[in-house]
């Protein structure tokens, strides 16, 4: 396994973060494995070298952070792994259960804590950008769970670059932490991030930690053209169909082409590519079968040519922007 630093900062993470909204409570999400299934997913993960977590108090109705928190408490001491978790979604009724105001972050962050039975996290995400919200509060909140040591650092996901060198400026501004990290929606079907945020990030040295770098499984190919659906993922997530369409195909059929001629899954060659784009530093992959998690580590160890990168990305067709 490889590590590196999160962006500028002094976090050091492994090349491939676990994502654990693969498990928890399978309610909502009937792909998602229970504590008792995930154990070995996190335990091999472990066992690859892999120390960079990723939850959030969303998924599973926050049971994915009770799982994160129970299976780590078995296998590790909490000092060896980097944890990272998220605000935003709704979490309670009423106007005030959600979003980026000052009381539900301070809500939110000590609910986090609660059901991952830690003192702290790693990494603190705001899940999406709030516009209800004045940036000065939400900085000013996030500031202060650092500073009470609720959480080491502060990162972001999935918004406009203008919103988040908005935040960053008034953190500055009010001589507050600042985000380290986005986690952004970024793969070879969607890579409309390439135009202002990766560059953006690159130049303020913000390490890019990518969702969905598989697109969903598409480049791994649990669906075709035709309309086959050849995992329970892929038969039940509607997000999917949001955000691609059958004219994604066109790079697909290139993955998988040049996964042949190399001899190699296509995840392993997806996930290559992305691994090999300026600013990247950890994906954070999905597992709940024993080839992702081994295909996801394969693709650390492929190095792709120059040409081969070239062709992997000529196909790409200009998407609207999706996963905000």
């Amino acid at each position: 396994m490889d590590y590196v630093q999160l962006g500028e900062s002094g976090l050091n993470v492994s090349r491939l973060c676990l994502g654990m909204m693969s498990y928890g409570d399978h309610s909502d999400r009937p792909w998602v494995l229970d504590t008792d299934a995930a154990r070995p997913f996190v335990a091999a993960a472990l066992e690859a070298g892999i120390t960079f977590f990723d939850t959030a108090d969303t998924y599973s109705a926050g049971q994915s952070e009770v799982t994160t928190g129970r299976l780590l408490r078995e296998m590790v001491t909490r000092e060896e792994v980097v944890v990272a978790t998220k605000v935003f979604m709704p979490m309670s009724k009423g106007n005030n259960g959600w979003g980026l105001s000052r009381k539900h972050i301070f809500d939110a962050i000590d609910a986090s804590l609660t059901r991952l039975n830690m003192d702290y996290v790693d990494l603190y995400q705001i899940h999406r950008f709030d516009p209800r919200v004045p940036v000065e509060e939400t900085m000013g909140a996030l500031n202060e769970v650092v500073r009470s040591g609720k959480a080491r650092y502060i990162g972001a996901s999935s918004m406009a670059a203008w919103q988040f060198q908005k935040m960053q400026f008034a953190a500055e501004r009010a001589g507050g932490v600042r985000f380290i990290s986005m986690q952004n929606h970024y793969n070879l079907i969607y890579r409309e991030e390439e135009r202002e945020m990766i560059p953006l990030c690159i130049d303020s040295g913000i390490g890019v930690i990518p969702w969905s770098p598989l697109a969903r499984g598409m480049l791994a190919g649990n669906r075709d053209r035709g309309g086959v659906r050849s995992t329970t993922r892929a038969e039940t997530d509607g997000f999917a169909d949001v955000l691609y369409t059958d004219d994604d195909f066109a790079v697909v059929d290139v993955v998988v082409d040049l996964a042949a001629r190399r001899g190699v899954p296509a995840a392993q060659v997806a996930l290559a590519w992305l691994l090999a784009q300026p600013g990247v530093s950890a994906p954070i992959i999905g597992a709940t079968k024993p080839h992702h998690l081994s295909d996801a580590i394969a693709a650390l160890d492929l190095t792709l040519t120059s040409e081969e990168l070239q062709a992997l990305a000529a196909p790409y067709l200009p998407h609207r922007v999706l996963g905000h």
